[in-house]
């Protein structure tokens, strides 16, 4: 067996009522100063759990300015805002930007480390103040990942820290906080949790552990996805996605994703699109591509997400479950080219050149990925 380390918080609360359990454990801590990060759409639904642990003599900051992947100039603006009120505890409260910026203000408001120099693997040096994240969409599984994704606005490209003093120390997830998010929201995350799921399962460095949760994740995801787009009061849908985007964040310590987020980077860098649509508009195209590389595992996939593979050869069984997950993409009210994002053909090039600097990830790939294929790929998309 492949030697591999399995990181998550060291805390997790799943299940309706995991927000209030945040409250009492924070109390029980003794914090004073609180730095509680979210979005001005879920301020509403969080008043009742602000006020009662001010009640409790707890000095809260809310930052609420965060509406799309934060940018690195952005957070080191909020670190300073946060060293200044005199944080001992950040909480995030929201979607993946808002947990990202969270783990990265808990881990360098007291240090002396330049968020600039921790790009990459493994560098930065001392875990932060305690961190506690509570995801409001299912979604980036930021709240049990030791990744954070920041936008370098210089080079337009979304760049990725990752390390073990990125997690947090406990994760709320809790599905009552994701019942009023609306349905485009709720389609492109719940694409790149799938992404997550699909990337870690095909991955060059799967791992039969890694695998379980990735094949619970897809099956949860793809058989509940389409129910929480339509009707986002539907619980059962709801809990679901929460426990598939769960599964979807304990594959990224381990395991990581490979091309179709190397490839989305630049469309979130340079063009603005969510994460979340940029991983589901490339998902298909990019599985397409490394299908042969693992028939049997693209089948198995097919197989999850529930395609009558009945008398069908791994090749056909694993080119049917591509399709389905375009036409569920498309059900969702994904957009399938490029051109519907206004993104023209002849930005191509550039798109392949910026998507080959994420070696990172293009390391994980199941196929080597050229600048060649990365256009064929983006061209797929018109």
């Amino acid at each position: 067996m492949k030697l591999i380390t399995l990181q998550q918080p060291s805390r997790v609360v799943l299940g309706e009522g995991a927000a209030d359990r945040f409250a009492e454990e924070l109390l029980a801590h003794g914090f004073r100063h609180l730095f509680l990060m979210t979005a001005p759409p879920i301020r509403p639904l969080i008043e009742g759990l602000v006020a009662r642990i001010e009640a409790a003599g707890v000095a809260i900051r809310i930052y609420d300015r965060i509406t799309a992947e934060p940018a690195l100039d952005e957070v080191v603006a909020i670190i300073d805002e946060a060293r200044a009120f005199g944080v001992d505890a950040v909480a995030g409260i929201g979607g993946g930007s808002v947990l990202d910026a969270a783990k990265i203000v808990a881990c360098f408001a007291p240090s002396t480390q330049q968020v600039a120099d921790c790009f990459g693997t493994g560098l930065i040096q001392k875990r932060g103040l305690w961190c506690a994240c509570l995801p409001t969409t299912a979604g980036t599984g930021s709240e049990v990942s030791p990744n954070a994704i920041l936008l370098d606005r210089a080079e337009k490209l979304k760049k990725g820290i990752v390390s073990p003093y990125l997690l947090a120390d406990a994760a709320y997830i809790d599905p009552l906080l994701t019942l009023t998010v609306p349905a485009k929201i709720t389609a492109e995350t719940g694409m790149d949790a799938l992404s997550h799921c699909i990337e870690s399962f095909t991955n060059k460095h799967a791992h039969p552990v890694v695998d379980r949760y990735a094949l619970t994740g897809i099956e949860l995801i793809a058989k509940h996805l389409e129910r929480a787009v339509k009707d986002g009061s539907d619980r059962e849908a709801r809990t679901a996605l929460a426990l598939g985007s769960y599964y979807g964040g304990l594959c990224l310590a381990p395991v990581n994703t490979a091309a179709v987020h190397a490839l989305s980077y630049p469309l979130g860098g340079e063009y603005h699109i969510s994460h979340g649509l940029a991983n589901a508009i490339l998902l298909p195209p990019v599985m397409r591509f490394n299908l042969m590389a693992d028939v049997a595992k693209h089948a198995a996939i097919a197989r999850a997400i529930g395609v009558d593979c009945t008398g069908l050869s791994d090749e056909e069984a694993a080119r049917k479950g591509v399709e389905a997950i375009a036409a569920l993409a498309e059900r969702c009210g994904i957009p399938a080219t490029l051109t519907a994002l206004g993104i023209g053909r002849e930005k191509v090039e550039s798109l392949a050149d910026a998507a080959m600097k994420v070696t990172r990830l293009l390391v994980n790939n199941p196929r080597e990925v050229t600048r060649e294929d990365a256009i064929a790929i983006y061209n797929e998309l018109y």
